[in-house]
């Protein structure tokens, strides 16, 4: 009662927009980039340190400088103040503009010739380690896209493409040193006000919460001008937190596995070219993340990706190679791409297991070959796949699509599959509830503390574990469709939610190790749906590029017979030399 009458929530949501920004203690801008416009997103970018770009287009702060669908170079320089601190850290401050839905703009950053991280709207704080301290000028470059002419928007549930034509707005780029205790403090806050938010009036974790966020903030020193009194009572305001969130309560007890990942669709509102771009800006970015956060876990589908990857960016891939030998990095899904299961023959889909597979194995090593058939935005899967998967040496399945369905929900999130074979296969599809959308789950979460308790509070077998065991659960997370991916914000609240008052417990883990769990402690209690899983959406699909999907049944048509034939004169003329490898 206390809370709602002094408005204790809107008066710390208020204070956390006013201290944000001085996160960044000391900014030095960086001098105005330089603009050249490519002809396509595979055309050699011009990043080398020593380019003469003077007769480029200068682009000040605070001006409108690119197109919607427009692919770019950037080339400025950045330099590190000598009288900064060696112990804070530093980052670079890229703000390009706003492009609506996804991650764009977006570009990979260059600095003195070489590829380092990416930036887009999601990403646009990038820490420089310590070898760029040193008193001389780095080169920037960056090479980009400006994202696509159609934003989406939703409507009651439906998807509505409005066209955007506005070019984007250069924000005030810099180089800025970041103040490590009021970050930590902001994390902190951030994730107590938005666990205490969702929480019933009557929880008194709520109370607590509320009541240790109101006496942090007391400690703080507001008063204007904002400078160095602020950041002298940020400690014990830290510590008044701190201490209160201690005593507020234990958490749920529930485990989330959190997964981060970067949905990647292959073909959707951009072309092959920009998709090759944002598997490099967006695997740049993991690793990037993966040396600020050690107990960070990245899982990626799709081998065509990869294999993009493996040509465009030798010493990316070679990157991700080392991480997968430790364990931190899960190459997932069995099929090269994440194939449609309905139109699609089963000679097609084998394929799909054959070459996913393989690629994993050839370059990976066969211990990194998924048990995880990770299908999460594909429209339906046939009765049949049960049975693929099995064949194909994989154990478990997991999708979130089918929550999207128009008029009923499926009952079970976590149950088996039997396929017309009557092979069974344990699936999970996550409950993480999207905010503010009609749709069961997403695969795409922000690991808010609103999105992970959703993901129990929208889980349907609550009281289907053993005595004293709670079903385990998954959040996927990260900015996806687009790529991008996992970002800090993300990854602090993960951190502070392993063991928060009234939320479940929440950790950074793989796919496989949830399924293993899954398995081990409720497996047997579970549910068989036997069936296919229909979706009842995105049905149109299904009738549009009729000329492409009419040519792709012709070709299956004419490879059966192709192969029928070959192994039939191999059959009647000994001497024939069956086509392996052409076929």
């Amino acid at each position: 009662m206390l809370h709602s009458i002094r408005w204790t929530s809107e008066k710390i949501t208020q204070r956390l927009r006013l201290i944000e920004p001085l996160v960044y203690r000391r900014r030095q801008p960086l001098p105005p980039f330089r603009l050249l416009q490519l002809p396509d997103p595979l055309a050699q970018p011009p990043v080398a340190p020593d380019l003469v770009d003077r007769d480029w287009t200068l682009v000040e702060p605070n001006s409108y400088w690119l197109e919607p669908q427009s692919n770019f170079v950037l080339r400025g320089s950045f330099q590190i103040p000598q009288e900064w601190d060696t112990v804070s850290p530093v980052a670079l401050y890229l703000p390009l503009g706003e492009a609506g839905d996804f991650s764009h703009p977006e570009a990979l950053i260059y600095i003195d010739g070489v590829p380092y991280a990416a930036c887009d709207r999601h990403h646009q704080e990038i820490l420089l380690p310590e070898r760029w301290r040193a008193d001389r000028v780095q080169a920037l470059a960056l090479h980009g896209w400006t994202g696509g002419t159609h934003v989406l928007r939703w409507d009651g549930g439906v998807s509505i493409k409005a066209r955007r034509t506005m070019p984007l707005l250069m924000g005030e780029c810099a180089v800025v040193q970041i103040d490590q205790p009021t970050r930590d403090f902001i994390a902190l806050a951030r994730v107590a006000l938005g666990i205490a938010t969702q929480l019933f009036e009557h929880d008194p974790a709520r109370a607590h919460l509320l009541n240790a966020l109101d006496d942090a903030f007391k400690m703080l020193d507001t008063r204007e001008p904002l400078g160095e009194r602020f950041y002298a009572s940020v400690p014990a305001a830290q510590q008044i937190l701190q201490a209160g969130v201690e005593q507020a309560g234990p958490p749920l007890d529930v485990d989330v596995t959190a997964v981060g990942h970067a949905h990647i669709d292959v073909a959707w509102l951009w072309t092959l070219g920009q998709t090759r771009r944002k598997a490099g800006c967006t695997f740049h970015n993991v690793l990037r993340l993966m040396e600020q956060f050690p107990a960070f876990r990245f899982t990626q589908s799709q081998p065509q990706l990869y294999d993009y990857v493996r040509q465009d960016y030798p010493d990316l891939f070679q990157a991700i190679k080392e991480r997968v030998q430790e364990g931190r990095w899960e190459p997932i899904g069995g099929m090269w791409v994440e194939a449609d299961c309905n139109l699609s023959g089963g000679e097609s889909l084998a394929r799909q297991f054959l070459l996913g597979r393989r690629f994993f194995r050839e370059h990976f090593g066969a211990g990194a070959e998924s048990p995880v058939l990770w299908l999460p935005d594909v429209f339906g899967y046939a009765w049949n796949l049960p049975q693929l998967i099995k064949e194909a040496g994989m154990e478990y399945f997991f999708t979130i699509k089918i929550g999207w369905s128009q008029y009923n929900r499926l009952p079970y999130d976590s149950f088996w599959w039997q396929g017309l074979d009557g092979s069974r296969v344990l699936t999970h599809f996550s409950p993480t509830k999207e905010s503010g959308s009609s749709k069961a789950s997403t695969y795409n979460s922000d690991a808010s503390p609103q999105q992970t308790l959703s993901t129990w509070n929208n889980f349907q077998q609550k009281d289907w574990g053993k005595p004293g065991v709670t079903p385990p659960l998954l959040m996927s997370y990260g900015y996806g469709d687009g790529g991008g991916g996992p970002t800090r914000e993300m990854l602090e609240n993960i951190g502070h939610m392993q063991s928060f008052p009234a939320a479940p417990r929440t950790h950074c883990g793989t796919v496989g190790d949830f399924f293993r769990q899954l398995e081990a402690e409720v497996g047997d209690r579970l549910p068989t749906w036997n069936g296919e899983l229909y979706l009842e959406y995105h049905r149109g699909t299904y009738t549009t590029h009729a000329r492409n999907k009419r040519a792709n049944r012709k070709s299956e048509f004419l490879l059966h017979d192709a192969e029928f034939l070959a192994a039939m004169a191999a059959v009647f003329a000994p001497d024939y030399d069956y086509p392996h490898e052409d076929l």
